[in-house]
């Protein structure tokens, strides 16, 4: 919490990040795709933040989708909503890494394939059954443990 009782700004990047790992780690793991554990690491995060969120308001919601696939690297955005408006944006570019030899790598095909099924088409996060790519429906309370 900040000083004026909303949720503090460096709080939505944990958020995103729980969304993020539930997408590609809980679900990569169901889909029989561990690849994603063995080594991703993050070059960049971009936020903006559009509206504060009060402290202790209740579960946030998380969506996000895979904006951009390249070789050695992907985009995943992500909006959180605070009921039903949307209180932030966010990108995070990440890069597949062989922590083993200490250096990035390129996505295989299976990875490929997996993140391509979260691809935003026409402008509307999507996820492989079409709907909200909120993972498992997922609402995270914004305070973490109290």
């Amino acid at each position: 919490m900040d000083a004026y009782g909303h949720v503090n700004n460096a709080r939505f990047l944990t958020l995103y990040e729980e969304a993020r790992v539930a997408m590609m780690f809980v679900g990569g793991r169901a889909q029989g795709l561990t690849s994603f554990a063995e080594g991703v690491v993050i070059a960049r995060h971009e936020v903006d933040y559009l509206r504060p969120v009060d402290y202790g308001a209740g579960a946030v919601r998380i969506e996000l989708w895979v904006e951009e696939i390249r070789a050695a690297r992907f985009t995943i955005g992500y909006e959180l909503f605070d009921g039903d408006a949307v209180a932030g944006r966010a990108r995070s570019v990440l890069v597949p890494y062989d922590l083993a030899n200490g250096r990035p790598r390129r996505l295989d095909a299976r990875e490929r394939a997996f993140l391509d099924a979260y691809a935003r088409p026409g402008g509307a996060a999507a996820s492989p059954g079409g709907a909200a790519a909120s993972p498992g429906g997922a609402a995270a309370s914004p305070g973490g443990d109290r």
